[in-house]
């Protein structure tokens, strides 16, 4: 090798390194925008009002960034990462910015929507620039980077906010956004080539309208169906039917699309349909999990919110960790299939172990069941992006990336409701006789069973944990149906060269 090769060689490395900086500081700035309103919403709520309104701080930013992805990763393969990305961040910050200076719930909800719709886009067209700029070889060890840096976000998120809320004020959880958006805007300024002008073709307006409209009345139906909406009522049959309706318009409109948001093409692919699936299943699993243990925590272990919040902790440890070996095995041995197979398994086990807890159940073994559960999810997370990147062509990378924030963030979705609505019928029949005159059985909480008397509050604790037992069954048997679709994804060849 010659002395020119060698500093040209030194120069890409660094180049890659770089990117890959900017691109884990772009995923902690979105993925922070998220987790660290949900300690600061009280104390909106007690400034603002409208607490009726409040978890639609947090939906409507779920709503908004499963939209976000998939039109973000498509606009991406079309104009290029760089502008897309840039382009995310300023709206980002601008929303962040609208959500700083709210003077109500409504102005609030509203920003919270705008951060959405970057939000969602910076993470899937961040996870696409690893692909462009990494061989297939090395993609899993990146993507495990990034699985890292999503685990530290879900950490340090509730806490930082709980930091600055409890000593500069909640308006400065947003504003917290700036230097680090700074940052990365001007680090990926440099890190990233610009976009070479060309000939594009026309966007698919129509198709990316209609597979808006289908998420959104996915994501509403399942945030909405039996509290806000009944589910046998006008609204929420309305909301499926119009979901069903855009559904069908968007498959016949992609079938003749000249260029269309999300090519149907890609689902004829094994490695695209399989990491899918297995990553609805388990997203729907994963979210039963963050839901259902904090109360679980509160109500039977008696345990604050803080201290609540703190037990999932060790899943975050658990995913970060197999996350990070994961890829390194998929990046030294350039295999990869086992992975999701064992991992999905034994996120089952770990389900099943959270099944048998109640009033009677020690701490220790919540710990180790928690991080079980996150050993389970790592791998799949990580080689589920890596698997789609190595299948897909280059110019689907951006919309196939997309795919996978896309179908775990629905499966989060439609689980969350499927479980609570299991849970609420379950805890009826649980302790419902139980509670004095007057008590609401969807209005309890800790406060509830302090004025209980002793003999009264044992029945509840015991009744409590009997109605979470269905909803970690229901997560057993996903997890199993993770592992059985796992068996049918084919290896592809990882290729040690990079593709851009």
């Amino acid at each position: 090798m010659s002395v020119s090769e060698g500093i040209g060689e030194a120069e890409s490395r660094a180049s890659v390194r770089l990117t890959l900086s900017a691109v884990v500081i772009t995923l902690l700035f979105a993925s922070l925008g998220q987790t660290i309103v949900t300690t600061a919403m009280p104390v909106m709520v007690a400034d603002l009002g409208g607490a009726e309104h409040i978890t639609w701080v947090l939906t409507s930013y779920l709503l908004a960034s499963t939209i976000g992805a998939p039109v973000a990763g498509k606009l991406g393969d079309v104009w290029g990462r760089k502008v897309v990305i840039q382009a995310g961040i300023l709206i980002f910050v601008a929303g962040a910015t609208l959500a700083g200076f709210a003077q109500n719930m409504t102005m609030l909800i509203a920003a919270r929507l705008i951060q959405g719709l970057a939000g969602g886009g910076l993470i899937v067209v961040s996870m696409a620039v690893v692909a462009d700029v990494l061989p297939p070889r090395e993609l899993g060890k990146a993507q495990g980077m990034l699985g890292a840096a999503f685990g530290v976000s879900t950490v340090i998120g509730p806490l930082l906010g709980g930091l600055i809320v409890s000593t500069i004020g909640w308006h400065w959880i947003f504003f917290v956004n700036f230097p680090i958006g700074l940052v990365a805007f001007i680090v990926l300024g440099f890190a990233l080539p610009a976009t070479v002008p060309g000939k594009r073709p026309p966007l698919d307006v129509l198709g990316a309208g209609l597979l808006a409209t289908t998420l959104s009345s996915v994501v509403l139906a399942a945030n909405l169906g039996g509290t806000v909406l009944p589910y046998s009522g006008a609204g929420f049959l309305s909301l499926v039917g119009l979901g069903g309706a855009a559904l069908a318009a968007f498959i016949a409109v992609e079938r003749r699309a000249a260029d269309p948001i999300l090519p149907l093409e890609l689902f004829k692919m094994n490695a695209f349909l399989v990491s899918n699936v297995v990553g609805f299943l388990v997203g729907m699993a994963m979210f039963g999990t963050i839901a259902f243990m904090p109360p679980y925590l509160q109500v039977v272990q008696g345990m604050s919110p803080a201290q609540s919040g703190l037990f999932l902790a060790p899943m975050m440890v658990g995913l970060i960790g197999s996350s990070w070996g994961a890829g390194q095995i998929m990046s030294r041995t350039g295999r990869y299939k086992a992975l999701p197979i064992v991992s999905t398994a034994l996120l089952a086990g770990a389900m099943l172990w959270l099944s048998f807890l109640d009033e009677t159940s020690g701490l220790t073994g919540v710990v180790i069941a928690m991080v079980m559960v996150g050993l389970g999810l790592g791998p799949v997370f990580a080689i589920g992006v890596a698997a789609i990147q190595n299948a897909v062509p280059r110019s689907m990378l951006g919309v196939g990336t997309a795919s996978a924030n896309m179908f775990r963030l629905i499966g989060g979705s439609v689980g969350t409701a499927g479980f609570g609505a299991v849970f609420a019928v379950g805890l009826t029949e649980q302790i419902g006789g139980a509670l004095p005159e007057g008590a609401s059985v969807s209005g309890f909480g800790p406060e509830t069973l302090a004025v209980l008397d002793e003999g009264a509050q044992q029945v509840v604790l015991h009744g409590y944990s009997l109605a979470l037992h269905p909803i970690f069954l229901a997560a057993t048997v996903l997890a199993l149906l993770a592992t059985v679709v796992s068996l049918s994804l084919r290896e592809m060849p990882l290729e040690s060269a990079a593709r851009a």
